[in-house]
This record gives structure tokens, C-alpha cells and sequence, in this order.
């Protein structure tokens, strides 16, 4: 009697199709995991810099040529305008994405509501006015280093360059928190007005 296993009797065994998604599904899935991955990048680059602060000071204290040149201390600022400004570009980046599949997903209420939801209830949590650009953190660790600055230094001409600089430095964190907390109501009306316009070009 004949096997009638599949390969005992000689048929061909195909593997499954696997189903193709959509253009519309490719894009909401890729950009939520865009989300995800910026976001954990964003809370991890915190430490990261702060650990790098600490080691540009520990390394000029260990040298000692800070003692000779407290401008030197320019240098452990720049790490952290470095980090302040890699976590603002990846938190712009996130909220625009999200206030892309705020409108472009998220019209109906069969559609996924999480970007809806989440900007709705924002507001109204409990302890609300979460610092996403670590704003507080960034201003003290920067005051400590220019306080540090400050004890090296040895003319009232270097007090007053390297507190302008950070001066400029704690200017643009201020802004960009503002900025922040603006960004999306305000991507929110950009993204509308230019899905309407499609719509109306489609017409």
C-alpha cells in the first residue's frame, strides 16, 4: 500500500503565503515602533550624559590643567548641550510622529485611540507637568559646573565669559521647554490644515 505522506508519495509541499501588509498598516506599525525605540533612547541618554559630565570633570580635576584654565570647563558643558540637544531632537521627532498618526490614524473611533487619548487626559493627570526635556536636571548639573568654574577662576574677565556662555546655554533650555510645551497643539493644527487641503486637492 502507498504512503500517503506527502513526501512518501512524492508530492510537493509549498509553504503557506504569508499575508502582505497593507501600505496604510506598514506605515502605522512602523512608526509606532519609532516611537517606542526614540523614546527609550531618549530616557537612556540622560544617564549616559550625565555619566559623561562627571567624567570630563573627574578627568580635567585629574589633570589639573583646569586650575591653569578654568575656560577648560567649557568642555564638560559642551557634553551636556551634547545630551540636551539629542534628547530635544528625538522628544520633537516623537511628538510629531505621534500628532502624524494623531489625524491620519485616529479618526474614528474604530481606529486606534492611543495618541487621542493620551493628549486628552495629559493635562488632567494627577502630579501632571512632566519635564520630557529633563529641563530642571540640565540647569542644575550646569550651574554646578559653572560654580566650579567660578572657583578656579582667577580674573572677572573669565568669570564673565564662561557665565555668558551658560548664560546662552540655560536661554536655550528655557526656549525649548516652552517650545515644548506648545509643540503639540501646534502640530496638531499643522497636520490638520494639511490633511484638509489633501482632501480637497483629491476632490
Amino acid at each position: 500500500m502507498l504512503s500517503r505522506h506527502p513526501i512518501a508519495s512524492g508530492a510537493r509541499r509549498f509553504p503557506k503565503k504569508v499575508p502582505r501588509m497593507s501600505p496604510s498598516l506598514s506605515e502605522f506599525t512602523v512608526l509606532r515602533q519609532t516611537i517606542a525605540s526614540r523614546g527609550t533612547v531618549r530616557m537612556t541618554l540622560l544617564p549616559v550624559t550625565l555619566i559623561g559630565w562627571a567624567g570630563v570633570m573627574v578627568g580635567l580635576l585629574a589633570v589639573g590643567t583646569i586650575t591653569f584654565a578654568p575656560a577648560l570647563s567649557l568642555l564638560s558643558l559642551g557634553v551636556l548641550v551634547g545630551g540636551f540637544e539629542a534628547i530635544h531632537a528625538l522628544h520633537v521627532g516623537v511628538e510629531r510622529i505621534g500628532r502624524y498618526l494623531q489625524v491620519y490614524y485616529e479618526g474614528s473611533l474604530d481606529d486606534p485611540r492611543w495618541e487621542t487619548t493620551a493628549m486628552a487626559a495629559g493635562p488632567a493627570l494627577p502630579g501632571g507637568g512632566i519635564d520630557p526635556l529633563f529641563t530642571a536636571v540640565f540647569v542644575l548639573v550646569s550651574a554646578l559646573n559653572l560654580t566650579f568654574a567660578f572657583y578656579v577662576s582667577r580674573t572677572l574677565t573669565q568669570d564673565l565669559a564662561i557665565g555668558a556662555v551658560h548664560g546662552v546655554f540655560w536661554a536655550r533650555v528655557i526656549r525649548a521647554r516652552g517650545a515644548a510645551a506648545r509643540q503639540r497643539a501646534v502640530d496638531l493644527e499643522t497636520f490638520r490644515a494639511i490633511k484638509s487641503r489633501q482632501e480637497e486637492t483629491k476632490t
